[in-house]
């Protein structure tokens, strides 16, 4: 009996973790969304509409080299750089035989890592020494209703923050018992996280290199080997940037339109317990929303609890971790960015950044490694509070969950949304799938600043022809290799290949002069090659 309840006692944190997942899996995404059908009558748009673009014709389109760019798409897109997730798509390609026409896991990839985010923390709160059953689950509802993770639904490859906790847990076990196998497998974890997006391998490489730094500061000889192993992890991203086409790729820049609002991690915005804030806090005119960043209220009452209960022993875990604490002080910095702004206000501006800081232009995210350090720490030392710690932290937990309910209402409104086509899908569909290469003009580069609308049917056909993955002159992207040249007048005038399909919406017709090969089709204009 003994050995059975502990065999019980050490599966039951990873139990309720999973369930956890599972029912809000279940609770929030429509199965429709995780396994969406071609041929629907409805669509996805935004973002999502790009990562599902990617990867179908990256699932759909022969293996090649570089390994992530896929030739039939805008004349050659590194999915990579549209947010197709390779992570999942490079698995779901090498089993595209058994999948059906028009497949895409991005569905999946939202069913996953609402399942793996709990679970990530209670891996987490482990590593920090805390393994009874009511802190972990304190920690992984907690962890489940972080608002910035929840917030991120819109963009499915940055809801991948279960990598951040697998890196914090990382970081802990490093510090711990560092070792070689410990090192290769953080060299993979850099690796999923370059393959997700990356800004989380930027996060997940500094939480890695923490682990150095914080043996040297206290003084351990273990941190010259610790220090190699950092040094390996970014040597694997960096060859994995330089073979997979990641390099060289530029967007508009920015830094610092989206950056970290000082009041952002305590301004309650879509908070259930505090619902006196409208929205985001923002002092550069775009709207807060990368900067969102609202910790909870369970965090920060943990917080609290320790700051009134055991303040020596925050100071304690800050000596133990300063390598970790040195290097969330630069993300947040990062996060932050050169124009600073505190509420309504920008407080400091240090003028024109260095050039390489306009990669990281929502520079607000990288903060998110901060509030998982933060929710860590304050569950593993609550729970340390005598006889009334594990039930706190749990309690905490709740108070987390239920403070994050419009987030929750939020993702699960957006994964039921089913928006009508704005063109004639039904009579677009045919004239697609029989062709052989598609134009569509305007392309994505030529449609100008405030072309929304024009924007959005564009998005719209590309989602039509990645059902089949009609080879297409054009794609959504807001990173390049190449600079962007609008090309579309040339293109007009260039005679069409056989059974290739032109689709013209109204407002670029005048690329086209006279041509008699052309008629209407589904509220746009459709020219056919020979053939």
């Amino acid at each position: 009996m003994a050995v059975q309840n502990e065999t019980i006692g050490r599966w039951a944190p990873w139990a309720a973790a999973a369930l956890i997942g599972l029912v809000l899996a279940v609770a929030l995404l429509p199965a429709s969304f995780v396994l969406p059908s071609t041929g629907a009558a409805w669509r996805v748009s935004g973002d999502i509409a790009q990562h599902v673009v990617a990867q179908r014709y990256f699932i759909a389109t022969p293996w090649g080299w570089p390994l992530l760019v896929v030739p039939e798409l805008g004349g050659g897109t590194n999915i990579a750089l549209a947010d197709g997730i390779p992570l999942l798509a490079l698995p779901l390609k090498a089993l595209a035989m058994l999948l059906p026409a028009g497949f895409h896991g991005i569905g999946i990839w939202h069913a996953l890592v609402v399942v793996l985010q709990p679970l990530a923390a209670v891996w987490c709160l482990r590593q920090a020494g805390e393994r009874r059953l009511a802190p972990a689950i304190g920690v992984a509802l907690a962890a489940a209703a972080m608002p910035a993770w929840l917030a991120r639904h819109g963009h499915a490859a940055l809801m991948g923050h279960f990598l951040l906790l697998l890196g914090l847990g990382a970081y802990l076990r490093l510090v711990r018992a560092p070792s070689t196998a410990a090192w290769a497998a953080a060299a993979g974890l850099s690796l999923a996280a370059l393959l997700t997006h990356p800004y989380l391998a930027v996060m997940v490489l500094a939480l890695l290199g923490a682990a150095p730094l914080t043996l040297l500061l206290r003084r351990d000889a273990r941190w010259r080997r610790s220090a190699l192993g950092a040094a390996f992890c970014a040597g694997v991203v960096a060859v994995a940037l330089a073979t997979l086409g990641y390099l060289g790729a530029a967007g508009e820049g920015g830094y610092g339109r989206y950056a970290l609002n000082l009041l952002s991690p305590v301004w309650p915005a879509r908070s259930a317990l505090f619902p006196v804030v409208a929205g985001e806090v923002d002092a550069t005119g775009m709207g807060g929303w990368e900067g969102y960043n609202w910790l909870g209220a369970g965090l920060l009452a943990g917080l609290a609890v320790l700051a009134v209960r055991a303040p020596g022993a925050l100071a304690g875990a800050l000596r133990r971790h300063a390598g970790l604490a040195l290097a969330l002080a630069a993300l947040t910095l990062l996060a932050m960015s050169f124009r600073v702004g505190f509420g309504s206000h920008v407080v400091l501006d240090l003028g024109p950044p260095p050039a390489l800081l306009d990669q990281f232009r929502a520079s607000g995210r990288f903060f998110w490694p901060v509030g998982y350090a933060l929710l860590i720490g304050m569950a593993a030392l609550v729970a340390r509070i005598p006889r009334t710690g594990p039930a706190l932290v749990l309690l905490l937990g709740l108070v987390q969950w239920i403070d994050a309910a419009p987030n929750r209402e939020a993702l699960a409104d957006w994964a039921a949304r089913r928006l009508p086509w704005s063109v004639d899908a039904a009579a677009l569909r045919p004239a697609i799938a029989d062709a052989r290469r598609l134009i569509i003009l305007p392309s994505w580069v030529c449609i100008p600043p405030e072309g929304h609308a024009t924007r959005e049917r564009v998005q719209e056909l590309l989602l039509l022809a990645s059902e089949w993955a009609v080879p297409v002159n054009t794609m959504q992207l807001a990173r390049w290799r190449v600079p962007p040249r609008c090309t579309d007048a040339e293109t007009a005038a260039a005679p069409s290949a056989p059974d290739e399909l032109r689709l013209v919406l109204p407002e670029a017709a005048a690329l086209l002069g006279d041509a008699a090969e052309c008629r209407p089709l589904g509220g746009l204009i459709a020219c056919r090659g020979p053939g």
